[in-house]
């Protein structure tokens, strides 16, 4: 059966609207904790959020939920996602939820769980909850606490990625915070580890998370690197799941860039699991080649960490990520995690003595065509003639050294286009056509 109302990343819409609202929250946490609490006699939630001013009210009810179930729950407030999967992994919890839209705009806000190993949940476990949500409430007596140590523990847990004693004195970064979840940890963990920092957008009001900042915003972190002249510069989403990095020109690295990095640097000191690293269909296939040429191997999977994350526990890797900047150190933590991740990237600065401008080198990229088309619904893509012929040119006009994907996004009504090979005025055209043909028979 298909889930209903979870996506790639948890569920997700506008604030006060159905499912994001304060009804459905309630029914949903009810449901979550019966359905993670089999074997167990009590429950235990830990429940974190970023700065959205709908986060209270969601926070509220979905602790209202788990506590008519029985359930304790623990209210770990404003903290990164990773934070909260952390927590729940050390302290042995029944799972942790995070109320969250990440980088989506302060409107919306969404909902997602882990479960106690600190893992996303698997695409069945969702769907029981779904299947559990009408079924008549129940009186159980359960409890809630206020944690107030939460943001300091994550920084522990963060910096313990860290050799002990490093240090990261002499970088200079500029620090974009998105208004988000870390805007305290991230700054706090990177002085603690003597990094001269600048830091931005760090006074959420409710209304500004993500808003003309953030690692959506990439002009932003850029213009604040060249700015205060930084060595490099880190931006966050809302939840800080994941990063933005800038090199000390101001221009972004993506994922794919960080990946390599990171892998090339594992391969060498003989770290890395299986030689192999886990990456999505997105992923640029210099890629393949640039972790080829160092004696590893990519393996891909469809778009979102949480498939990443399912990759990397079946073939026991240690190192996956997405496009995006969601960056998963398996030796670190269970999620994405920016804070960790941009940790990773400034050690190897400050061992290599290279900066990022050189470091980004190791990966040489094939041209990409991306399009997002806005669509009312979400049609099969064989039931669209014109869509399917758009895409059938594409995949011809790019052979042999090519790829054509094209798909719907799981958090928002877009279908997203990729085109990638040798020939950028090819990509542009042929995404251009499949656009098209979208907007045409399905666009919004």
């Amino acid at each position: 059966m298909k889930r209903l109302y979870f996506g790639t990343d948890g569920i997700r819409g506008r604030a006060g609207q159905p499912p994001i609202n304060a009804e459905f929250a309630e029914k949903l946490g009810r449901s979550a904790a019966k359905v993670l609490a089999e074997g167990t006699k009590q429950p235990i939630f830990a429940i974190g959020r970023d700065t959205r001013e709908s986060g209270p009210m969601l926070e509220e009810a979905l602790a209202a939920g788990i506590t008519s179930a029985g359930g304790k729950v623990q209210l770990l407030g404003v903290l990164p996602t990773p934070g909260v999967a952390a927590m729940v992994k050390e302290d042995k919890l029944t799972a942790g939820a995070v109320i969250s839209a990440s980088h989506n705009p302060a409107a919306d806000n969404g909902i997602k769980f882990f479960s106690g190993d600190g893992f996303k949940l698997p695409d069945q476990i969702e769907l029981e909850i779904e299947q559990e949500l009408e079924n008549p409430k129940i009186n159980g007596r359960g409890s809630i606490t206020r944690v107030t140590n939460a943001s300091a523990r994550y920084v522990d847990h963060a910096l313990r990625s860290m050799p002990h004693g490093f240090s990261l004195k002499g970088l200079k970064l500029a620090v974009d915070c998105a208004h988000g979840a870390a805007f305290q940890t991230t700054p706090d963990a990177l002085q603690r580890l003597h990094a001269e920092v600048s830091i931005f957008n760090d006074a959420p009001d409710g209304h500004n998370i993500n808003l003309n900042c953030g690692s959506t915003e990439a002009q932003e972190i850029s213009q604040l690197v060249k700015k205060t002249g930084a060595s490099a510069g880190l931006a966050h989403d809302g939840d800080a799941d994941r990063l933005l990095l800038c090199d000390e020109t101001g221009s972004p690295l993506d994922g794919d860039e960080l990946l390599a990095m990171a892998g090339l640097d594992l391969l060498r000191r003989g770290e890395l699991a299986n030689q192999t690293i886990v990456a999505t269909v997105m992923s640029n296939l210099g890629l393949d080649e640039a972790i080829e040429k160092g004696g590893g191997h990519v393996v891909r999977t469809a778009v979102g960490d949480r498939y990443v994350l399912e990759a990397m526990r079946a073939g026991g890797h240690i190192l996956g990520g997405e496009q995006s900047g969601h960056m998963i150190f398996a030796r670190h933590g269970t999620t994405g995690d920016g804070l960790v991740s941009a940790l990773q990237i400034f050690r190897l600065m400050a061992e290599s003595g290279k900066p990022l401008s050189e470091l980004r080198q190791v990966l040489q990229k094939y041209p990409q065509a991306q399009r997002a088309v806005a669509v009312r619904i979400k049609s099969p893509l064989e039931e669209l003639p014109t869509v399917a012929a758009a895409i059938s040119q594409a995949e011809e006009a790019l052979a042999p050294r090519g790829r054509v994907l094209v798909r719907y996004s799981g958090t928002e009504p877009k279908l997203r286009i990729l085109l990638e090979g040798r020939q950028p005025e090819i990509l542009e055209e042929q995404a251009d056509r499949i656009a098209t043909a979208v907007k045409d028979v399905i666009g919004a």
